[in-house]
């Protein structure tokens, strides 16, 4: 028995695929940072960590790696140490750690991948 295939690729199509992916990428860190605010985690007081100083930066989305940046001097003590009494009034979740849902064990683990996955279809048209 004999089998003959032929693969055709299409470059062009390929490009496709590959700014779909990054596109994909970028959407879904946008999303993750609407979903934290949404859950409210962060500590708020002025507001200025979760609404001005936090964002997601694309620079190297084309090497496949966004971040989620908190640039105030304050965030890394506050993401730290989960002794401090954070006010409530605004965000009732405020606490420590507040990516940790998110991440590989958290609760919310999932949501990116499954972002993702749904913003890739999107943009691929798969």
């Amino acid at each position: 028995m004999r089998a003959n295939s032929r693969i055709r690729i299409t470059n062009g199509r390929l490009r496709q695929l590959t700014q779909a992916s990054i596109r994909a990428l970028e959407q879904t860190a946008e999303a993750l940072h609407t979903e934290e605010v949404q859950a409210q985690v962060m500590p708020f007081d002025t507001g200025n960590l979760q609404n001005d100083s936090t964002f997601v930066d694309t620079e190297q989305s084309s090497k496949g790696t966004v971040s989620l940046v908190n640039a105030t001097p304050y965030a890394r003590r506050l993401y730290y140490h989960p002794e401090y009494e954070f006010q409530k009034d605004e965000n009732p979740n405020a606490g420590a750690a507040w990516h940790e849902p998110w991440m590989a064990g958290g609760k919310k683990q999932k949501f990116a991948k499954n972002a993702f996955k749904e913003f890739y279809r999107r943009e691929a048209g798969v």
